[in-house]
């Protein structure tokens, strides 16, 4: 069955809403997303100066959901230091006295793009 987004017979304005996270916080932020109620699907990504792993959620929410959805990222996904790897520093070649070698991770990137159709198919 196909089904358009539909409340009280009327279209409803939908948006996409796309998180970049860590991996160490895309378990956290996926379950306080689904306990309120919305849907999401995870993709695996890599990227950054660590090459360290993220996800890319991927959230359709009403108009009226989306500031929910940033504040439940904002509340999961929390910034940390980190030391990068040996090997990735070594490739970077010496970074010199008093350079630091530690970098601030985590947080989320967010973007919310407005949709023009969006279907269910059950």
């Amino acid at each position: 069955m196909i089904r358009a987004a539909r409340k009280g017979g009327r279209q409803i304005s939908m948006k996409l809403v796309v998180a970049i996270v860590q991996d160490y916080d895309t378990d956290r932020a996926l379950r306080a997303i689904c306990a309120a109620g919305l849907r999401a699907t995870r993709i695996a990504s890599t990227g950054g100066f660590l090459r360290m792993g993220n996800t890319t959620v991927l959230a359709g929410v009403e108009d009226d959901q989306v500031k929910t959805c940033v504040e439940l990222l904002r509340a999961t996904c929390q910034s940390r230091t980190e030391r990068p790897p040996a090997q990735l520093i070594e490739e970077f070649g010496y970074l010199g006295p008093g350079t630091t070698t530690e970098v601030t991770i985590g947080g989320a990137v967010i973007f919310v793009v407005p949709i023009s159709r969006f279907v269910r198919i059950e």
